[in-house]
């Protein structure tokens, strides 16, 4: 395994240090939080979710920072997978972070694609190409229940953790409708809206989304838990 380059700190005025290795974002005095993904829908939805609940936080994805290896998600569950990679980025950035584990599970294909959802068929095929095969293995299936699952865990380095879970019911369409979301939303179909979460506005898929219900699930614990003007965790 190739040796990954731990964050380096400095001494500035007054005894504080700053990362020399976070990369390109320059941080305010608030207390921050790194997202641990590159994907910009996930992140998009999770730093708006945090920015109307108004915690004074500023948020940050890793493609805000310098390019980092992911780990291997070798975790059995949503949230073990959560704990790993929130575990993996909080040690190796020496900050407090933010790991959701999410996906869709598809009742007739015995709960696929689930942990695999983002790696279903292939990382390099598209999700529109992913989108169609879910279609073509459910073309047969009288039961077309599904549920999107999301697990989310903050940690901060140390080991000390909180989580909260959120899932969403509904059934896969006989074709993809809407044109926002990202993912499997296209195919996702909410009974109560009678709508894809592709055809939700963002306060919409806020509300009755699976990632929605973790984060507000998490929020209490949240608020009571981020630490105040702890060394290594106000922002530089």
């Amino acid at each position: 395994m190739t040796e990954r380059k731990q964050p380096v700190f400095r001494e500035k005025a007054g005894g504080k240090k700053e990362s020399t290795e976070l990369g390109r974002r320059s941080f305010t005095g608030k207390v921050h939080l790194v997202v641990a993904t590159t994907n910009l829908g996930k992140l998009r939805e999770i730093r708006e979710f945090l920015c109307t609940a108004r915690l004074d936080l500023e948020v940050v994805g890793l493609n805000e920072l310098r390019a980092i290896e992911p780990p291997e998600e070798t975790g059995g569950s949503f949230r073990a997978n959560a704990r790993l990679k929130a575990a993996y980025y909080s040690e190796l950035l020496g900050r407090i972070c933010l790991a959701e584990d999410s996906g869709l599970c598809v009742d007739a294909l015995d709960s696929a694609p689930g942990l695999f959802s983002a790696r279903f068929l292939g990382e390099e095929l598209s999700q529109k190409a992913k989108n169609l095969a879910i279609l073509e293995r459910m073309r047969t299936q009288k039961n077309r229940k599904a549920q999107f699952v999301s697990e989310v865990v903050v940690r901060e380095p140390g080991g000390r953790e909180i989580w909260a879970s959120g899932v969403t019911e509904g059934l896969i369409t006989l074709e993809p409708k809407g044109h926002d979301g990202f993912g499997y939303d296209p195919i996702f179909f909410v009974p109560k809206l009678q709508r894809t979460f592709a055809e939700l506005s963002c306060q919409e898929k806020r509300e009755c989304g699976h990632r929605g219900r973790a984060l507000r699930n998490l929020l209490p614990k949240l608020e009571s838990w981020l630490p105040k003007g702890r060394h290594g965790f106000e922002a530089k």
